[in-house]
């Protein structure tokens, strides 16, 4: 870390200065034009140009544009920004966690001292939090500096390290005192086997992390300590940097767990140097096949009884080169499961990864004419195209899988002893080997087309009241009114979301005091989400979660994914592609102005169009300009266009089913016969 004190310019974009404003960055661009004592860019480019922070504060405070409500952290990262250099500002952030945790910053032979300059901004970090929620402070920084450096650092969806968790708890047969993850990057992993296995009264006993990147290590350390995982002295945590193949910082582990969502496709991991590794029981992994090296390595890591589950590639399953070792770990009964994971549940989000579950031998060890593989396929019904529309529904996924691993269920799931799958190929990939479904009976098939008669009646009934609307004829157009204009008239108000504190955040059902999370898309089809409720009372009162009220118009401002609904489940805590829009009743009705803004004539427009993650700019949506009983009037018609689209899409439901149930039993040969 640089020990330059002289000071610095903080430079900040036109997306900072909208966010330190609270407005929308359409607004500062329209300020550069009207005011020409707008501050001059310092640097950038043309396309994305850099204003002092200092002058660009000074300025919202001389024209009172300044809001209030605004979290104080949207002004404090551009400091950090103003560092300059990734691993020096997440070593700064780092600290900060220690710091607010309870412990100190990061030990002298661990860390080097910080400079003035950072010195001051920490202060000034720990000095904003002193006034609010420790943990939600930390998280926003991470979070920030995250979504900064995506490129260079992948992270691990919380989801799916709270799966592979739960998957290591079915098979672990007894107490877990130490979980390992040897490519541990910010510590998920790490963070998940905390949620599962231990508490802040009595955290587990050791948690081992290793990473190539420090600035990584070190603010697992932090997330870990922040938690409430940490013991004193943060004794009972080891986040090392270094290379763990070549140089294990932990080569007694001993591991209870080991978790590892590990990189793959690195040629240059050490194949040459470490041929007589004693780490390759099953064989030396092959240059092409790094992988391997990260299974064997997990493996060599664990206690007797030990449970290992590692992210990997779906190609490891069934590639050539290693399937001499594919076979040696099947052989010894090591390797325990295969689970085929959606497309999009992990980096690369295209690929549909799989799960290998691994497990030591224990005292007891079964014969090898007992030993089986369970493969089951997760994805067996998540085509890419519905991942990227709705996302993974995760409740579905962990259930599927913990119920086939624990033998409740064997939907899209199977259990082979391991001489039927020591062949030429040892190919491990779960759709090769798990059966077709059963065609459906006869009986399967009256009830299919009951129910889809029944959709049939319903969609009918809902069409009815449509068919009857007839459009007027005459050529007066009705005139426009843009969602910017509403709000400066006052009309409405537009609530952007905000980042949510991912460690907070829990999967599943409903528990009390608990309130829903929307992150992404309004569908009400995802997998819920939910916050504490004295987090979200916290969040709310300083600005840091935006939280929905009945009648709320919720906006999906991502042009992949556009969705307007009327909230119906208040309160709900928005994440950062919503938007919420709160009407006056006396001037809006939500139901007549959600269907407007469902137009996709008035998304078109609206649109950046400048890649796949283009957003919506709200503000440029416009609706007709007419009475509040005229908007009534249309916002009854637009319930019943929504209840049509309901009607339609459970009809179509059924007939998809009803498609595949008569394909199956045409492929079976069981149609009647001519």
């Amino acid at each position: 870390m640089s020990t330059n004190t002289g000071p610095a310019r903080v430079g900040v974009t036109l997306a900072e200065i909208a966010r330190i404003a609270g407005v929308g960055r359409a607004a500062v661009s329209n300020w550069r034009r009207r005011y020409s004592n707008f501050p001059s860019p310092i640097g950038g480019t043309d396309t994305s140009p850099q204003f002092s922070l200092s002058e660009v504060e000074a300025w919202l405070e001389r024209e009172n544009k300044l809001n209030d409500k605004v979290n104080p952290l949207d002004r404090l990262w551009p400091e950090y920004e103003a560092l300059g250099d990734r691993e020096a500002t997440g070593l700064l952030i780092a600290q900060v966690g220690l710091r607010l945790s309870g412990g100190q910053a990061v030990e002298t032979e661990r860390g080097p001292a910080v400079d003035q300059r950072q010195s001051q901004l920490m202060e000034s970090t720990l000095e904003l939090a002193s006034r609010g929620d420790h943990q939600a402070v930390f998280q926003f920084l991470l979070e920030r500096w995250l979504r900064t450096h995506v490129r260079q650092v992948a992270t691990t969806p919380s989801q799916l390290a709270d799966l592979m968790a739960d998957i290591a708890a079915v098979l672990h047969r007894g107490e877990v005192r130490s979980v390992l993850d040897p490519a541990c990057g910010a510590g998920t992993l790490l963070l998940a086997a905390g949620r599962q296995w231990g508490t802040r009264q009595r955290p587990l006993s050791r948690f081992l992390g290793q990473d190539i990147d420090r600035a990584l290590t070190e603010l697992t350390r932090a997330r870990l300590a922040i938690s409430g995982f940490s013991k004193a002295g943060l004794s009972n945590i080891s986040s090392v940097a270094g290379d763990t193949l070549r140089a294990d910082a932990h080569p007694d582990a001993q591991a209870d767990v080991v978790l590892c969502d590990p990189p793959s496709n690195e040629r240059d991991w050490g194949h040459a140097e470490l041929a007589t590794d004693v780490r390759w029981l099953y064989g030396q992994p092959p240059r092409t096949e790094p992988e391997l090296a990260w299974v064997q390595h997990s493996v060599a890591a664990l206690a007797p009884g030990g449970v290992a589950v590692l992210v990997l590639p779906p190609a490891v399953a069934a590639r050539r080169a290693g399937r001499r070792i594919r076979a040696g770990l099947l052989r010894a009964g090591v390797l325990r499961a295969v689970i085929a994971l959606p497309p999009g549940a992990a980096p690369p989000y295209g690929v549909g990864l799989h799960l290998w579950v691994l497990r030591a031998a224990g005292s007891t060890h079964d014969g090898p004419e007992q030993v089986q593989l369970t493969l089951v396929d997760a994805a067996h019904d998540s085509p890419v195209a519905a991942v990227e529309r709705t996302g993974i529904d995760w409740s579905a996924v962990t259930t599927h899988v913990l119920d086939a691993l624990s033998g409740r269920s064997t939907l899209a799931s199977v259990s082979l002893p391991v001489v039927d799958l020591l062949d030429d190929q040892v190919d491990l990939t779960p759709a090769r080997h798990i059966p077709r479904t059963h065609a459906a009976t006869s009986t399967d098939l009256q009830r299919l087309w009951a129910r889809f008669d029944a959709h049939a009646r319903d969609m009918r009934h809902t069409a009815a009241a449509l068919s009857d609307l007839d459009p007027s004829h005459h050529d007066r157009s009705v005139p426009l009114i843009g969602v910017g204009e509403l709000e400066r008239a006052g009309a409405l108000q537009i609530r952007s979301g905000q980042g949510v504190p991912a460690d907070l955040v829990r999967r599943g059902e409903r528990r009390a005091g608990e309130v829903r999370v929307l992150a992404g898309t309004t569908s009400s089809g995802r997998e819920p989400f939910w916050l504490p409720t004295s987090a979200v009372t916290a969040g709310e009162r300083d600005g840091s979660l935006t939280v929905s009220a009945t009648h709320d118009v919720i906006v999906s401002v991502l042009a992949r994914a556009f969705d307007v609904r009327v909230e119906s489940e208040a309160p709900s805590v928005l994440g950062p592609q919503l938007s919420a829009l709160r009407v006056d009743p006396a001037i809006l009705d939500p139901w007549f102005l959600a269907g407007c803004l469902r137009s996709p004539a008035n998304v078109q427009q609206a649109g950046t169009h400048a890649s796949t993650t283009s957003r919506i700019d709200v503000r440029r949506l416009q609706i007709p300009r007419l009475s509040l009983m005229e908007q009534k009037r249309y916002g009854e018609i637009y319930r019943r266009i929504l209840a049509f689209e309901s009607a339609l899409a459970d009809m179509r439901g059924v007939g998809a089913e009803l498609s595949r149930s008569l394909g199956d039993l045409l492929a079976a040969g069981r149609l009647p016969r001519s």
